[in-house]
């Protein structure tokens, strides 16, 4: 039966487990603008989702 001789610390046990890539959000095409935003959030340009204004994004302009 496979036993281990010493106990495995903590930052070597991490480090095998850390071998993955992040993978890239997907990014989809805002219905409303036609911008690039990211799947199943509020889009940054117009401020839809769903069909529906979630986000005010009206910019005043100040001097």
């Amino acid at each position: 039966m496979a036993v281990p001789k010493a106990k495995v610390s903590k930052s070597r046990r991490d480090k095998r487990r850390a071998n993955y890539k992040a993978a890239a959000p997907t990014l989809v095409e805002c219905p409303h603008c036609h911008e690039k935003r990211v799947a199943h959030q509020v889009c940054k340009n117009c401020g839809y989702y769903d069909g529906k204004q979630v986000v005010n994004t009206d910019k005043k302009e100040s001097k």
